[in-house]
């Protein structure tokens, strides 16, 4: 199983997100964009003019986290312009197939995000048109939060259900992912790993990510 370390801009500095991008390329897999609306969360960030403009400035690959309404009229312009991957919430998308299949044909992997008391069994059905599952390990909506351990047997389950169904799905984990909790995770079943202030709060970030890189290679998943 491969390791994928995704580092989020919202714990960057906004002023200079080209700079900030630059600080982990070369050894970060993506970098991970919260699109945030202050509707479906508590927090306004950044949207597709932004996102369009560090497309621009960095060659690594833009994973997007829409934390917005309505994601099933926005998400395709994002796979459009040029971001590798696009997620959207089981909890705010009102068409999910229709969606997913959208960012697919708009040429960017598709993924599916559910807030810690969202069920993955209820989406079984769906595994077939996801690339990307994300779980995530706290409330969303602000960074900096501490991990939620209760997530971690979610995690066990929906690494079963992926083996269980043959796919090859990617199973990222977003919230409190840190030196200290990212080894939980990846001994749960994650394989993709979103960090924020574990990467650019460090004094050096690339180093941070190839720290949390040899933390989750050194913890496959049990069993």
């Amino acid at each position: 199983m491969a390791v994928q370390i995704s580092p989020s801009i919202l714990s960057a500095d906004f002023a200079r997100l080209a700079d900030e991008a630059a600080r982990v390329e070369g050894v970060a897999d993506w970098l991970h964009v919260d699109v945030m609306d202050n509707h479906f969360v508590p927090n306004l960030t950044l949207g597709l003019p932004v996102v369009e403009a560090l497309l621009r400035a960095t060659p690594i690959p833009v994973d997007c986290h829409l934390m917005i309404e309505d994601p099933d009229r926005w998400a395709p312009g994002y796979a459009e312009a040029g971001a590798g991957s696009v997620t959207v919430h089981a909890e705010a998308a009102k068409a999910p197939v229709r969606t997913l299949r959208a960012i697919r044909a708009a040429g960017a992997r598709s993924g599916f995000a559910l807030n810690p008391a969202t069920s993955i069994e209820a989406y079984e059905d769906l595994l077939p048109e996801i690339d990307m599952l994300l779980l995530m390990t706290v409330e969303p909506g602000f960074g900096g939060q501490r991990f939620l351990d209760v997530v971690l047997p979610k995690i066990t389950r929906t690494r079963a259900l992926i083996e269980k169904h043959g796919g090859e799905i990617w199973l990222q984990v977003d919230g409190g992912v840190s030196a200290e909790t990212i080894e939980r995770c990846a001994a749960a079943g994650a394989d993709v790993f979103v960090a924020g202030n574990a990467v650019y709060a460090a004094d050096d970030p690339a180093q941070a990510v190839r720290d949390l890189r040899a933390l989750a290679l050194a913890h496959p998943p049990l069993g």
